[in-house]
Formats: structure tokens, sequence, C-alpha cells
């Protein structure tokens, strides 16, 4: 079994910090990809970053020049860093991993955590 577990979220002010991580277990041969999603009420889940497993990074047009997204190999564990953070960044948080379960398999498999709920106040 795979499980992403995300830890982080919180309630924050306008401007303030989070550091969000989620952590990949179970049977896993290697992680090709990780990534943040979102999804504010009302409205449609989006990407806000990815890194690949070459630390190729890719984020949102709204999340440039204020989060960051890094990972730890060893720890199986992606973080998102979101400073001068914004109303609208409230949302459910979603973590996702591209990974191979075995050396053998050709295509990898995407799996989801279960969210963690991020509020900026104004």
């Amino acid at each position: 079994q795979v499980q992403l577990v995300e830890s982080g979220g919180g309630l924050v002010q306008a401007g303030g910090t989070l550091r969000l991580a989620c952590a990949a277990s179970g049977s896993i041969f290697s992680i090709i990809a990780m990534g943040w999603y979102r999804q504010a009420p009302g409205k449609q889940r989006e990407l806000v970053a990815t890194i690949s497993d070459a630390d190729n990074t890719n984020l949102a047009d709204s999340a440039k020049g204020r989060f960051t997204i890094s990972r730890d190999n060893a720890k199986k564990t992606v973080y998102l860093q979101m400073n001068s953070l914004k109303p609208e960044d409230t949302a459910v948080y979603y973590c996702n991993a591209l990974l191979k379960r075995y050396y053998r398999d050709d295509v990898p498999v995407m799996y989801w955590g279960q969210g963690t709920q991020v509020t900026v106040s104004s």
C-alpha cells in the first residue's frame, strides 16, 4: 500500500508563512515526481507546484516569487514553503506523487494525499 500524508496546514494572517510537508510511505521503488494542488470552495482544483526526480520545478503563476517546492529523496517527502500568503491562497492543499511501486513498472502511477486546510485571514 502507498500512502501520502500531508502536514503543516493551518490558519495564518495575510503576509504570513506556512510550510507544508507530504511524506510518502509504503511499497515504493522510485518516485518520479511530487507536487501540490489546491482547491478552494467553488473553484476547480488547480496545480500549485511540481518537482521531478531531477529537481526540475514548475510553479503556477500565482505561486511564483512566493512559494518554493523542494523534496528530500531519502525521506520520500515533498515540501511547499509558502511566503507572503494572501487570502486568495485559502484552499485545501493536496499532495500527489507519481511513482513506481516495482522496478519493472514501465508506467508510473499517481497517488494523492487526503489534503490539508490552509486558511489566510485578512
